[in-house]
Order: structure tokens, then sequence, then C-alpha cells
């Protein structure tokens, strides 16, 4: 049997951080926003009939081979953890070859990996019969990826793996809620810019870094969090009536309450970028994820697509060519 499944990727608009029980119980109304988007990751699983596990990964090259499920239970550390984490729960009966690609940059903090975690967890599921729901693979996916960087995880990045399109994930303390924004998908098209800065980034560790600041009690930190909230709020509204000005105004001003919260957050090159786009027509910036490198997100005025994808690239970062992925994971068997 082989299966094959893929997922997009994401760019988080607002409310980044506060997913991460239990920081959201703190902040009335929390919610996260964000859109999936075309840069896919991909896997493969196939059967053997041996009990060989085969786990290989074409973006980072990498192939890693275990003589059995208890040889790989066995092992003290693992090159491709991800996947073989993945096995290690779902603990399949035969042996298995696993293909996995992803298409997001490392470190480009457009969730390449919890974006592979719904994906192989999804053609995982399907091997095994275990019949889990999308959000129960959700939950899988987020405990196994904490297992494997060590430091709380937040929710927001798996949803647009599992549903594509634009969604507020709505964080209460009877559970996650994923609503879809209904918006014109052409129109953010036109007007969304992502800038890949080469550097990488360990979100982990930013995300824990603020998270502990939070818990400690820093009261700085709190207030920021509870006007990054009350931006995410906002933010969504703008979106389902289609405010594109509010839109851009909103996504500055969790830029500035972003860096407040961790200076560490940018770099002379994103700091660069945005200035050099302001008066071109972006709108407002932010880093995807945790920042510190990886990828900045532009809202950028209609018609203004070109320049500030020119000036960006002047100023030495790649611009990735994305759209809104209207759809979540797709899984398909075979014989």
């Amino acid at each position: 049997m082989k299966i094959t499944a893929k997922a997009p990727c994401r760019v988080d608009l607002a409310g980044g951080t506060l997913d991460i029980w239990p920081l959201y119980l703190f902040h009335s109304n929390a919610v996260t926003v964000n859109f999936a988007v075309n840069r896919y990751t991909s896997c493969s699983v196939q059967t053997r009939r041996d009990s060989k596990i085969i786990l290989r990964s074409s973006d980072l090259k990498k192939e890693e081979v275990f003589d059995s499920l208890e040889a790989l239970r066995a092992a003290k550390k693992y090159k491709l953890a991800l996947p073989a984490c993945l096995v290690k729960f779902f603990a399949p009966e035969t042996g298995l070859e696993i293909d996995t690609h992803s298409e997001a940059p490392a470190g480009a903090g457009i969730s390449g990996s919890s974006s592979l975690m719904i994906t192989l967890s999804s053609a995982l599921n399907k091997l095994t019969k275990r019949g889990y729901s999308i959000e129960q693979i959700r939950e899988v996916a987020q405990n196994v990826e904490a297992q494997i960087i060590r430091v709380p995880t937040g929710c927001q990045d798996y949803y647009p793996a599992m549903y594509g399109g634009v969604s507020a994930i709505e964080l209460r303390a009877d559970g996650l809620h994923r609503k879809a924004i209904s918006i014109d998908f052409d129109e953010l098209n036109a007007r969304t810019v992502l800038a890949y800065t080469g550097e990488p980034r360990n979100s982990g560790i930013n995300n824990w870094e603020v998270t502990k600041a939070h818990i400690d009690g820093d009261a700085q930190v709190f207030k920021n969090f509870a006007k990054i909230a009350d931006i995410a709020v906002r933010m969504r509204g703008a979106l389902e009536v289609g405010d594109w000005k509010q839109t851009g105004k909103l996504v500055r001003e969790e830029w500035s309450h972003r860096r407040t919260n961790a200076p560490g957050i940018t770099t002379p090159l994103i700091d660069r970028m945005i200035e050099a786009t302001r008066k071109a027509g972006a709108m407002g910036a932010k880093v995807c994820g945790a920042g510190g490198g990886g990828c900045v997100f532009f809202l950028v005025e209609k018609g203004a697509k070109q320049r500030v994808s020119e000036l960006i690239v002047k100023e030495g970062a790649e611009v990735l060519p994305v759209a809104v992925a209207p759809r979540g994971v797709a899984v398909k068997v075979s014989a």
C-alpha cells in the first residue's frame, strides 16, 4: 500500500504566540488570524514486506534506516526527528518507506514543520486505521512536535494545513474553534508579498522566552499581549468586511507591539526592507512566526506588488511567490 498526502504552509497575520497554552486563557476574546499559502509539504508512505523503516527527506537531503520499529524506538536520537517520532507514536505493524518534502525554506517562519506534522500524521492515521478526526490529528501533531522541540507549541500553525483558506482560531476555555473568514482570495493575493531573508530562526526558543516572561508576571509583556489580542480581534473584523486600509494599519500595530515584546524579533535586513518599501505601497509588514529572521509578510496597496517586490530584492532578500491555498490536507491511497 502507498499513501500520499500534502498540506499547505501559512502566513500568520495577528495574535501569534497567544495560541500557546495557557497564555490565551488570560486574555478575553483571544483569537489568532492567519491564511494558508500554496507552499506545500508532502509525503509518501509505502509499506514494505520486511520490518525495515526507511526515512528520507528530499529537501533536507537526509536518510535514516532502522531494522524495525523496536530499533527506531531504541535509538537515542534521530537525524529526522519529525517522521521518526510520528512513526514511534503511530506504531505501524509493517515496515515502511517514508519520503517527505517541504517547499518552505528551513526556518522560514511559515510553519513548514507544523504543516509536515499534519501531512505525515494524516497519512499514518490512514495507514494504521486509527480513525482520528482532523482535530485529534492536530492534537497528536502538536504534542509530538512539543516532544521534539522540547518547549510548548502553539496551536494556530496547524489549522491552515488542516483546512486551507483564511482562518480565525478562537482560543477559549472550552477549546479551540476554527472559523473561516470569507474574503476574496484574489484580492488578498494581489496585496500579498512574502520575502525570505535567508536567515533561519528558532521559533520555539523565541516563543518560550516570551511565554516565560508572561507567566512570570512581567507587566509590560502582559500589557503588550493584551494589545496584540485586541489587534487580532480588530483585524478579524477588518478582513470580514474587506477593509484593507484598516488591515494594513493593524499589521503595523501588531509589528510595533511584537517588537516591544521581543526586540530580537527583527534584524537589520528586516528593518531595511520595511523602511524601503513604506513609500512604495507597503501598507504594513511583519515577520512570520517568531521572527529573528525567516519570512516577512507585506500587505501592499493594489498595484504596488511589483514595486515592493523589486525593492525587497534590491535590499538582498528573496521574494517567494505565494497565493492563498483554498484547501487543507489531502490524502490519497493507492495499491
